[in-house]
């Protein structure tokens, strides 16, 4: 089956209490949506920091959540000299500390600063009509001059859900994709391998 992809630059997911730390009590303003349902791009931006080396201009991601991740690229992680663990959404045990840059404050974090798994969001009933109870991860063929396999994606299993493969820029510019194009799901390299054939 066909799926259209998103890809992902560097964001941070923040909670209301460092957001305010970071801008004081301004709101999180909406500048446009996103692909999945109630998400959004907001118009705010932080600095990332580690030692001495920082990225500037990174957008926080609405709304509010539980939890502060800042999802950054392995470029990025080249730039800012770390080595942060590849994590599911909210799996932040061990991961990297991140200091955070606002115009109003600034917040050190412990913990926060991953590589996104890449993950296919998917709601449960899309998961029993296409065939894929019982499954976690699958294969994702990319046809075109840079194409091939991306192995290892994980199903992101959500009540309300936009059918879509999420990738970061490196896995992006890597096999040439960009937003909504599409490729190819397949439930092994096997089933790959019969389609290549």
């Amino acid at each position: 089956m066909r799926i259209k992809v998103g890809v992902s630059n560097r964001h941070v997911h923040l909670t209301k209490e460092v957001y305010f730390k970071l801008f004081g009590e301004e709101n999180l303003e909406k500048d446009r949506d996103l692909d999945q349902p109630g998400q959004f791009a907001s118009k705010s931006y932080v600095t990332i920091k580690k030692g001495e080396r920082e990225i500037p201009h990174v957008r926080i991601l609405g709304p509010f959540r539980n939890y502060n991740q800042i999802e950054i690229s392995r470029t990025d992680a080249y730039k800012l000299k770390v080595n942060p663990p590849v994590r599911d959404s909210g799996d932040l045990e061990g991961s990297e500390s991140i200091t955070l840059i606002g115009p109003k404050g600034e917040v050190a974090l412990d913990k926060g600063l991953i590589l996104a798994n890449r993950h296919i969001h998917i709601t449960p009933a899309e998961m029993t009509k296409y065939g894929f109870e019982g499954l976690k991860k699958v294969a994702v063929l990319v046809k075109g001059p840079k194409g091939g396999v991306i192995d290892n994606v994980y199903f992101k299993v959500l009540d309300v859900a936009s059918l879509r493969l999420h990738l970061d820029t490196d896995e992006g510019n890597a096999f040439n994709l960009k937003n909504d194009d599409e490729v190819i799901l397949v439930k092994s390299l096997e089933e790959e391998n019969e389609i290549k054939r």
